[in-house]
């Protein structure tokens, strides 16, 4: 029986930036990294989407997972994205991440060449015969134009290193027809916030979460399957929909910013959050009380 990497919710972090982005701000992740384990969170998800992996250089992810690895002190895992549509350099990336002592890899599908089922499965299974840590799949169709079917998983369920997977397909009868194929041999976690009951109620350990970025105590109790999760989840939802009015993170760095008081620049080819949905992000953070 594999074991779990967490349950719960594991906080998809940004990356804080400074000098109008040219920069990481490593002082404040750090502070952004104590403040998630002090309020709950089950997993810190380094240079992911939400962390603007793509324009990450190679010193700065290393740095990153550093600081996390150290912050954590082995409280909670974290978990590095280190992904690419390059088969090869997911498996250099990966093995960069293992150096620093993270404790799970999170691996996107390859987007942009794309490949058929065989060709996911045959990825996956060459990366994961390469590395020592569990290894999270990370389905998210809507970015990389690749959509990982349930007879893939099954397939993919049946290697050692491959643990679970990130959902965010948004298809919960594929996610349910998952879970049935593959039972305890793949854990899933919703890579959506607003579908993280659902996913629980049918098998599923949690969630990869974006509002735990601002949420991290109401993302963990909502995800450990309490008896006021679907409260929760319900209750939360209006924050959920405005942090993704635009492209993620745009909306979550503008709500950390107004959180915080601190300037959350990002890198091109993202932009700042438009003047129109600030507004709406600011009401919605003052009616919750966050503001």
């Amino acid at each position: 029986m594999k074991k779990t990497i967490f349950t719960g919710s594991g906080t998809a972090l940004i990356t804080p930036f400074k000098d109008n982005g040219k920069k990481a701000d490593y002082d404040f992740f750090e502070t952004l990294c104590d403040y998630q384990i002090k309020n709950h969170t089950d997993a810190l998800i380094i240079a992911g989407t939400t962390g603007e992996s793509p324009v990450l250089s190679k010193d700065e992810k290393k740095s990153l997972f550093e600081i996390a690895v150290k912050t954590s002190n082995g409280k909670i895992p974290v978990i590095a994205g280190t992904g690419s549509n390059n088969t090869e350099e997911a498996v250099k990336k990966s093995n960069e991440a293992e150096k620093m002592g993270v404790n799970a890899l999170l691996v996107v599908t390859p987007y942009y060449n794309k490949c058929t089922q065989e060709g996911i499965i045959e990825h996956y299974f060459y990366i994961a015969n390469r590395v020592s840590s569990p290894l999270i799949v990370y389905n998210v169709p809507s970015r990389t134009g690749v959509n990982i079917l349930p007879k893939t998983y099954e397939a993919l369920s049946e290697h050692k290193n491959i643990i679970a997977v990130k959902e965010a397909n948004g298809n919960l009868s594929s996610v349910a027809e998952t879970i049935s194929l593959c039972g305890d041999r793949l854990d899933i976690y919703s890579g959506n916030d607003d579908q993280t009951v659902a996913i629980n109620s049918l098998g599923g350990k949690g969630v990869i979460s974006v509002a735990a970025n601002i949420i991290p105590e109401e993302m963990h109790r909502m995800a450990s399957k309490r008896e006021d999760s679907q409260k929760l989840q319900l209750y939360y939802f209006e924050l959920m929909k405005e942090l993704f009015c635009e492209v993620n993170p745009i909306p979550v760095k503008a709500a950390i910013e107004m959180l915080w008081q601190k300037e959350q620049p990002l890198r091109l080819p993202l932009t700042n959050i438009s003047d129109k949905n600030r507004e709406k992000l600011k009401n919605t953070l003052i009616k919750y009380n966050l503001i």
